[in-house]
């Protein structure tokens, strides 16, 4: 037995803490099966001082576990370690260390500082001291943030690797500072302090209008120098008036609109620094991890476009920077523009980042250089190069950049175009999850849109640890929402927009999701005024039915049950949707006030829900079960919400199913009912339905897009037609993640990846069988260690494979079979004999009634089941209509299909076995 992966608060050895409570989380690795924890202790010590020993605890408790001992100190390093007992009798140790900062930001003495440059220029300002340190320093922390964004260089070496710091929160009511270990960039005599600050989010061009300024008209720099020396002496270093400004080699930078580095003599202005009036109160440490480059992509291609562009691909879309390798002549302008896709002709297109200019310009000094910028990102696959006229692939590499959050979860499969689709989940995350969860990363938006990310939150959480990301995000939800105004659609908010359901609601589904995948309930406890809160926001704009039927709503976002020139909401009536996510939402405060103990508030949000219910159904469905909207998603809400009578499912699941079959097997779907409608069909037995929507390869479809070359997922099913051609809405991302959401589906259903209990201490494994998939696996790394799961059907063999970890039950479901198995941790593979055939077959009842009757064994069929029935004039006319097409008129004639096609499917394998 082997203790492992000793964590505070979610991070290895973390440095500048300010959480005065910190949590701590460990994991168990062995090969006995049925292992669980029965003993720990964890002891905390600082120096020779134990500050803290639990002593030896019964417990299985291994995850955030909170520190209960002395008062920590500020700017104190503290040794952490924790032994643990197993039901075999056998221990272990594991031992970490964490580091405080300044618990109370009060306690800097710096001083926020700006400069006097006229408004129209341009350049980012450096402000800059030096200074002299006649001892050698034995430890130092640089304590730095911006309004704006920042880089902070000592004797012209940058402090950290991380990139577009503080990052982008609510700023004027938090603002993240960074800590950085800089003992060794510093040196006994004189140092030069340099800190450059570009617009970023904070004074920069931001919205659909390119608005500047939206949170100060003047960017600002904050920064404490803590030393130690080798005698034990403490100095502080701090921003204030003696502090010198100028101008730099960056001329230019704006999010949107890309850089401008001139390295051939710019001309630099000294200016004057003086000091901003600035709340101290509002800033806090490091809560997520930073944005980082965490991938270096080369140059795939180079290619010459039929206008003459010369281009490089990289192969993928993403979100990022391209950095240059040239030895050019003294003053050579090289122009890089960037763009995610080429058009029909193959020439670079621009279109899909709207006013977003994505250019970054550089002035060569003649030497050998390499080119990168500072303040601002990209999203892109293609660039466009000119000022090079020999362009070779060694000399650009496109660096990925995003919020650092570890990987914990994988899927593959034997299919390659799901294998893509999965690829493409993966990339749509790392592209838009940059400090906070956008949009997309391309054009004039790049916002924090609520619904994208609440649809969004369980299919993310599985990919990567979102348990910071989210929960330095919720800390902004909260600040900028309030009982008065409800929740934005965007946060941070700079739209000033409030209170759509499936946006808003966000605020109670992300918390809601970080708990369940990380047993976290902290993240609860913060929010908890703003979840509830915004439950009674809506309570008090209901109608006297008890209903929400007032505001703006983006509804069904994109559907395409309904023509998008109307308003874009779908089909579906707006405000059933916002109801049915007023229940869902109200049900889950109930859930999070059992957890949190608050008894008095379960039962109340347990009565409003009942109540709301009752006037749900008696708005929304008829007697007899029929629903106002009978859309897909007007069926998907009432079954995955469990909002109709139990009566009426079943009547329910069958308008879904005639639905889906009217759409020729295609969903209809948009941002809502995306998310959930393959979990609807699975969870009430129609999963072959939910397979067959999934597998889809034309239009509208998951792997359309695959097949039309596609790296990231897209805004619209038909964000790129068939000809090649684009939508021209102006609201084409070419990587949007939300319809990427059916990631959850794939995890829970195809790999049987399912928490039982929050934080995967109890997990349901339970794979379910997709035709055309013939093996699957998911690896998912929980708070507890790494759980997979997976699946083999083929030549007549089922094989099951699944690893529980240490200190965890499961509940083990196997494909055809009904009982359920109880385990412990270990590792479990079970086989067993099968008819079923997975292989991808020809015939479908979405094969053409004339591909069907191209067959001799299909006509024979249909004459014997129905005489006369190739004969009529008719059927010339429904030659080239599915078999699912033919059932809206025919549906009677279903079983009839059903057996030609399997004899068909039989045949042609009996035929590729000979």
């Amino acid at each position: 037995m082997k203790i492992y992966d000793l964590r505070t608060e979610y991070r290895k050895n973390p440095v500048g803490l300010d959480t005065l409570v910190p949590r701590f989380s460990w994991k168990m690795r062995t090969d006995e099966k049925n292992t669980v924890q029965n003993l720990y202790r964890i002891e905390v010590s600082t120096g020779e001082q134990s500050v803290w020993d639990t002593g030896i605890r019964e417990s299985s408790e291994s995850v955030l576990v909170p520190y209960e001992g002395q008062p920590l100190k500020d700017e104190a390093l503290y040794q952490v370690k924790v032994t643990v007992w197993d039901n075999y009798g056998r221990a272990d140790s594991v031992a970490a260390s964490f580091e405080t900062g300044v618990f109370d930001p009060s306690d800097f003495q710096a001083q926020m500082i700006t400069h006097d440059f006229p408004k129209e220029e341009t350049a980012c300002p450096v402000f800059y001291k030096k200074v002299t340190l006649k001892e050698n320093v034995k430890k130092a922390r640089l304590y730095a943030t911006a309004e704006g964004v920042y880089e902070f260089e000592i004797n012209g070496v940058k402090a950290g690797k991380d990139r577009m710091t503080p990052g982008w929160t609510s700023y004027h009511n938090r603002l993240q500072y960074q800590v950085y270990d800089v003992t060794e960039l510093l040196k006994n005599g004189e140092n030069l302090l340099e800190m450059t600050v570009g617009n970023g989010w904070y004074k920069g061009i931001l919205g659909f209008l390119c608005t500047p300024d939206v949170y100060g008209d003047k960017v600002g720099a904050f920064a404490e120098l803590h030393i130690v020396y080798e005698d034990g002496r403490c100095e502080t270093i701090i921003t204030d008036e003696s502090w010198c400004v100028r101008t730099g080699e960056i001329r230019y930078s704006e999010i949107y609109m890309g850089e401008t580095i001139d390295t051939d003599a710019p001309e630099i202005k000294e200016g004057t620094v003086t000091v901003m009036e600035f709340d101290k109160h509002i800033l806090t440490a490091q809560e997520n991890e930073p944005v980082r480059i965490t991938e270096r992509i080369p140059a795939k291609e180079m290619i010459t476009t039929p206008k003459g562009e010369k281009l490089a691909d990289f192969g993928q879309n993403i979100t990022g920077l391209a950095e240059i390798r040239i030895k050019g002549r003294k003053g050579q302008k090289i122009t890089v523009r960037h763009a995610e896709t080429l058009d029909n002709d193959g020439n670079f297109y621009p279109d899909t980042l709207r006013q977003a200019k994505s250019i970054d310009t550089y002035i060569c000094n003649g030497e050998e250089q390499v080119f990168l910028p500072h303040f601002t990102f990209h999203g892109f696959r293609y660039i466009c190069v000119e000022g090079i006229e020999d362009m070779k692939p060694e000399m650009f590499t496109a660096c990925a950049m995003h919020s650092d959050m570890e990987q914990t979860g994988s899927f593959i499969t034997s299919n390659r175009k799901v294998n893509q689709l999965q690829s493409n989940i993966s990339w749509g995350m790392r592209d838009n999850f940059l400090d906070i969860p956008t949009d997309c990363p391309q054009r004039d938006e790049r916002l924090g849109w609520m619904g994208d990310a609440q649809v969004f939150s369980w299919t993310a959480a599985y990919n990567r640890c979102t348990a910071l990301f989210f929960s330095k995000w919720m800390r902004d939800i909260s600040a900028e929402s309030s009982l008065e105004k409800g929740v934005p659609h965007v946060v941070p908010d700079i739209l000033g927009q409030y209170s759509s359901s499936a946006w808003s609601d966000a605020a109670v589904i992300i918390p809601w999701v970080v708990y369940q995948t990380y047993g976290d309930k902290r993240i609860l406890e913060e929010n908890w005024k703003c979840m509830h809160e915004w439950v009674d926001y809506i309570t008090d704009h209901c109608e006297e039915n008890g209903l929400w039927m007032t505001g703006f709503q983006y509804g069904d976002w994109l559907a395409l049950d309904k023509e998008e020139s109307a308003d874009r909401t779908g089909a579906t009536d707006k405000y059933m949707i916002a109801n049915a996510y007023y229940l869902y939402v109200t049900d889950l405060v109930r859930q999070t006030a059992e957890v949190l103990g608050f008894e008095n508030d379960a039962q109340k949000y347990a009565g409003l829900y009942e109540k709301t219910l009752a006037a749900f159904r008696k708005e929304y469905y008829t007697e007899t079960g029929r629903i106002v909207s009978e859309t897909q998603t007007g069926c998907i809400l009432s079954l995955y919400f469990s909002l109709a009578k139990e009566k009426d499912r079943e009547r329910i699941l069958h308008t879904l199913l005639t639905n889906i079959g009217n759409h020729k097997n295609h969903l209809a779907t948009g941002f809502v009912g995306t998310p959930y409608i393959c979990h609807t069909l699975s969870e009430n037995g129609a999963h072959d339905m939910a397979s067959t929507l999934f597998m889809r390869e034309d239009y509208p479809s998951w792997l359309y897009a695959v097949n039309m070359g596609a790296t990231t997922v897209w805004e619209r099913w038909d964000s790129v037609r068939p000809d090649g051609t684009f939508d021209e809405s102006g609201m084409n991302s070419l990587n949007h993640y939300a319809y990427g959401s059916v990631g959850d589906w794939m995890y829970r259903k195809i790999a049987g990846i399912n928490q039982l209990e929050p934080g995967y201490k109890k997990t349901l494994i339970k794979p379910m069988f997709v035709k055309g998939i013939e093996e699957a696996e998911g690896a998912f790394e929980s708070p507890y260690g790494k759980i997979v799961s997976g699946y083999s059907c083929k030549n007549g063999k089922v094989h099951i494979h699944a690893e529980i970890p240490a200190n965890t039950t499961a509940v083990i479901i196997l494909p055809e079979k009904e009982e359920k198995l109880e385990v412990g941790s270990g590792v479990y593979d079970y086989e067993y004999d099968t008819e079923t055939s997975l292989k991808a077959e020809r015939f479908s009842m979405d094969s053409t009634l004339a591909e069907i009757v191209a067959q001799p064994l299909a006509v024979q069929m249909f004459d014997q089941f129905a005489p006369g029935m190739l004969d009529g004039p008719m059927v010339q006319m429904a030659m080239q209509m599915t078999l699912a097409e033919m059932l809206g008129a025919a549906p009677d004639a279903r079983p009839m299909f059903e057996a030609v096609v399997a004899a068909l499917n039989e045949k042609d394998q009996q035929d590729e076995e000979k």
